[in-house]
């Protein structure tokens, strides 16, 4: 028998064994896809939700259609371990012949590399709350363009059925467009001042602290639910996109009746995730943004936008590695990723990788000066680059796809090397 076969035979095993677990239980599915901020958001809804609810989430971002039922299941991924793999199907008999004290929620990811991912997981669960937090260019070499990732990503609000709820980002047209189409009962959220939204984020500002190594606290807003104003401070992390995934917990959360100054206070523990805008310290009285667990120009966008709005004298280095899987828009992206870079006024670029070179290309016809502007092929080099050249004060924003092992960089320059494995993605 060949390893494909004995794959698929392994995963529809998997998949009976879950839908079976789950019609015994019967636990509240909360599902969340989207463009960017599945993870983080993910994050937020089940911390909102554990503060009230037994809960349960996905390992780290575990939302394949191995993944999630190994979530639900309550098992780690057994890798191509035959025996490892028996222990997962006992532990689901063992449900299923038992009685066990299942968790009453599951807060699930769900992510989609290809066309017909989201319909997959869809066949093994069924979620009675769906969020999808943005529609971007992600994945496009697979989907084709943005429309078909909408396309993709849009079969879990037509799942919610009228008795479920879809959690809807007002401020993505893409996510209103696709919620018209759903049956479920409509929460919205966003920033945007208007009647319509019903969970809104108010007064985003950057946290300052000197308590802090890094001399910010977080990002700081005002909560703005049926009349009621909460203050929250998400901690140690930066830019306004991270308050929308705050924002999408915070509906989840008024969907359960769980009251505004919890959900503050649940919005406040939650842990800055490795490599998504995380703050750090870094060498020479430096602060680093670390936001290199994966890039998409929607998200370089964010990324870039929250750092030029910090105020102060500090020089601002954008350290920026290729952008992967975008297909034909690969050239495109990126220019506009170095135009911005431009307009913007980043005091240095440091482009990494060959799609790089387009975003230096571009930011140089923009109006960047060539001698701010340098081009790497590799990110271990930018790294002993960066370090060499940053001093005392400045301000680093490290991003890049994962392929780019932009972590590297980061490692270069933080304060406490030591503690990488603590604080930074995996090095692939």
């Amino acid at each position: 028998m060949s390893f494909i076969n004995m794959k698929n035979i392994i995963l529809k095993l998997l998949h009976s064994l879950t839908r079976a677990v789950l019609k015994k239980y019967h636990p509240t599915i909360i599902a969340i896809t989207g463009s960017v901020g599945k993870t983080a958001t993910k994050e937020a809804v089940f911390v909102v939700l554990a503060s009230k609810y037994r809960v349960r989430k996905n390992a780290k971002n575990y939302n394949t259609e191995t993944g999630l039922p190994l979530t639900v299941l309550g098992c780690r991924p057994p890798a191509k371990s035959l025996l490892k793999w028996c222990r997962v199907f006992w532990r689901g008999l063992g449900l299923l012949l038992f009685k066990h004290d299942y968790p009453e929620m599951l807060v699930l990811e769900m992510g989609a590399g290809r066309p017909g991912d989201i319909a997959e997981l869809l066949g093994v669960v069924t979620p009675q709350v769906g969020v999808i937090t943005a529609i971007a260019a992600t994945h496009t070499e697979k989907f084709g363009s943005v429309a078909g990732v909408a396309k993709e990503k849009g079969k879990l609000y037509r799942v919610i059925d009228k008795d479920g709820y879809i959690v809807v980002n007002f401020d993505d047209k893409e996510v209103v467009k696709l919620a018209e189409a759903g049956k479920g009962k409509i929460i919205s959220y966003g920033i945007t001042a208007s009647e319509e939204v019903m969970v809104r984020g108010a007064e985003i500002a950057v946290s300052r602290s000197n308590e802090n190594l890094t001399g910010i606290s977080g990002m700081s807003f005002k909560l703005i639910t049926e009349g009621t104003v909460t203050p929250v401070l998400l901690r140690d992390v930066l830019g306004e996109h991270q308050v929308y995934l705050a924002l999408a917990a915070a509906a989840v959360g008024q969907i359960f009746d769980i009251h505004s100054v919890d959900i503050a206070e649940a919005l406040g523990k939650v842990e800055p995730s490795n490599g998504r805008m995380r703050l750090l310290p870094g060498i020479k009285h430096t602060l680093i943004i670390d936001d290199t667990y994966n890039a998409s120009p929607i998200a370089m966008e964010a990324a870039l936008q929250a750092v030029a709005q910090l105020d102060g004298e500090a020089k601002k280095y954008a350290v920026l590695g290729d952008m992967l899987e975008l297909g034909s828009l690969t050239e495109s992206e990126h220019q506009k990723i170095g135009k911005l870079v431009a307009k913007l006024k980043f005091d240095v670029l440091i482009a990494v990788g060959e799609k790089g070179r387009d975003i230096a290309r571009a930011a140089k016809k923009a109006g960047m000066s060539e001698d701010y502007v340098f081009e790497f092929e590799h990110a271990q080099e930018a790294g002993r680059f960066v370090q060499d050249r940053i001093e005392q004060g400045d301000v680093i924003l490290v991003k890049g796809s994962r392929g780019m092992a932009m972590e590297t960089i980061v490692k270069e320059i933080m304060a406490e090397p030591e503690r990488a494995d603590e604080l930074l993605v995996p090095s692939r």
